[in-house]
């Protein structure tokens, strides 16, 4: 009698220890030491500014551009900046900039790429007193390059008439814009 409670001591002895042991495995220190991951919100914003205006000058001293926005705020995690009635002059160093407007836009972190979204409008008058308005839904604009682009449909007014089409690549400096499909134009005869 005295061996058999001494065997089933030791078997229950084996056991605690054997679960002990696997226990410690399964709950080690080192489990309570990670961190769950953070949730990253990507519209987090770390700055903003309410009625916004920058202008900013080529090397000559020339002036580049004017912007005035609503509101600008610049998303942490993305490094996009998102503005609000952005309204632009792009002067490029002459005396007749581009208007650039929209009801929204976003500007990539290094600022070479502007996407205006929703009732975009880029207008200008020339030397000669003739006005040029474009009008789209949606158009990329890199300000460096005085080139932008859309995909969607394109309305252009100007030199006696209106242009439609779907499509465009605009080359700001030449004044050239070129409709990739869909085109059709209505002109006054003089």
């Amino acid at each position: 009698m005295f061996s058999k409670k001494i065997r089933n001591i030791a078997l229950f002895s084996v056991i605690a220890a054997l679960l002990a042991a696997v226990g410690y495995w399964n709950i080690s220190p080192q489990t309570f030491l990670d961190q769950p991951v953070a949730q990253v919100d990507e519209k987090a914003i770390d700055y903003y500014a309410i009625n916004a205006h920058s202008v900013q000058f080529l090397p000559d001293g020339k002036l580049q551009y004017e912007m005035t926005a609503d509101k600008v705020e610049h998303l942490q995690v993305s490094e996009v900046t998102l503005l609000t009635t952005p309204d632009l002059n792009m002067y490029r160093g002459t005396a007749y900039p581009w208007h650039v407007q929209s009801t929204r836009g976003e500007v990539n972190p290094d600022g070479t790429e502007v996407e205006l979204i929703d009732n975009v409008r880029v207008a200008r008058t020339d030397d000669q007193n003739r006005e040029t308005i474009i009008t789209t839904t949606r158009m990329t604009v890199f300000p460096q390059k005085q080139y932008a682009q859309t995909e969607q449909a394109v309305r252009i007014d100007g030199a006696g008439g209106t242009t439609t089409g779907k499509g465009m690549k605009a080359y700001l400096k030449d004044g050239r814009m070129n409709l990739l499909s869909n085109v059709r134009g209505q002109y006054e005869a003089r």
